[in-house]
């Protein structure tokens, strides 16, 4: 499946959090996010893995352990299925990831 680029199909998942699913198949997901400075998403897990990779801005990553981990442009990551994790955004950021198996609430409707 070949998904061409639109600005359509964003969803606001909290405030300053936006969403659009670019393509799946029957086991990965790969999504697109644009978070805006001084928002967030709280400490939070569920049963998908979930690697990404911040294209632009600047977030801090919070571990299921209370580390705080600083991400920058080029930086990527993986968290297992079930790991509680959360982010701060210090910048307006844009993060693309992949969500195994995939997310169905992301789906478009």
């Amino acid at each position: 499946m070949i998904q061409k680029s639109t600005a359509e199909g964003y969803r606001e998942l909290l405030p300053g959090i936006r969403m659009q699913p670019l393509v799946h198949g029957e086991k990965t997901l790969l999504v697109r996010f644009e978070l805006a400075s001084g928002s967030g998403i709280p400490m939070h897990a569920h049963p998908h893995e979930q690697t990404g990779h911040l294209i632009s801005g600047h977030v801090i990553f919070v571990t299921q352990n209370g580390a705080e981990v600083d991400v920058t442009p080029g930086d990527a990551w993986c968290f297992p299925g079930n790991e509680r994790h959360g982010v701060r955004v210090l910048e307006d950021s844009v993060i693309v990831e992949v969500f195994s198996p995939v997310r169905e609430e992301y789906l478009p409707h």
